[in-house]
């Protein structure tokens, strides 16, 4: 992936730099404070949000050896409304595979992202919760559908709990200066969009051994 920033000549070490420091918990302004000692290259924390939105429209997730979908949704505010967040990782090394934000919960929803990710990972069995759309998405679409075992509840709660701890300043709330029912939810999906490439970016660094999934199981190869 590069990322040019040639109109304000921005090195894109200098960027991905304040994008880490970002990620790693600073808010925006203290981010743009920590980039007081690059004399010849301090920014406002504008310029470290329009970075984080140029940064996730430029990810795609890669394709990679995928065993089963564990699917979860949250509840998410932006402005004075909510929205659900769905998303998907794989039981292997917790990578997030996908999100999508919706008004709604329902079967039609959950349906449309399962399919999204059928095309990027071909068929592979699906673990939920109790939610009864996921068992009626399964079936139209032809899938194995499992009730979460105490490991992928496990897995799914670690990863939840990562980003509603990283979003605790803003208490699940996404700031948007768009009119009720106006906002296209770009910016938003971008936000997390950078969250889950960073996030993936490191699991995937730290990841040194060969597993195999077996059905509530991991196993060493």
């Amino acid at each position: 992936m590069k990322i040019k920033f040639e109109r304000n000549k921005t090195s894109t070490i200098f960027v991905m730099y304040s994008l880490y420091l970002y990620f790693l918990g600073l808010s925006l302004p203290n981010t743009s404070k920590a980039l007081i000692i690059f004399k010849d290259e301090k920014r406002s924390h504008v310029s470290v949000w329009n970075w984080i939105q140029r940064f996730a429209s430029y990810q795609t997730y890669r394709r990679r050896r995928v065993s089963a979908f564990i699917i979860d949704e949250t509840i998410i505010q932006i402005g004075n409304q909510h929205f659900w967040l769905w998303f998907c990782i794989e039981p292997i090394h917790s990578l997030v595979l996908g999100i999508y934000i919706s008004e709604e919960r329902n079967m039609f929803v959950a349906e449309k992202f399962i399919r999204s990710l059928v095309q990027k990972y071909e068929r592979h069995p699906v673990y939920t919760d109790g939610g009864t759309w996921y068992p009626e998405a399964c079936n139209v679409i032809g899938l194995k559908h499992h009730l979460h075992s105490p490991f992928e509840k496990n897995l799914m709660e670690r990863v939840n709990q990562y980003f509603k701890d990283r979003t605790e300043g803003l208490d699940d709330y996404y700031p948007c200066i768009q009119k009720e029912n106006e906002c296209n939810l770009f910016h938003v999906y971008n936000w997390i969009q950078f969250f889950v490439s960073m996030y993936n970016s490191v699991r995937t660094t730290c990841n040194d051994f060969n597993f195999e999934f077996n059905g509530g199981e991991v196993i060493l190869t």
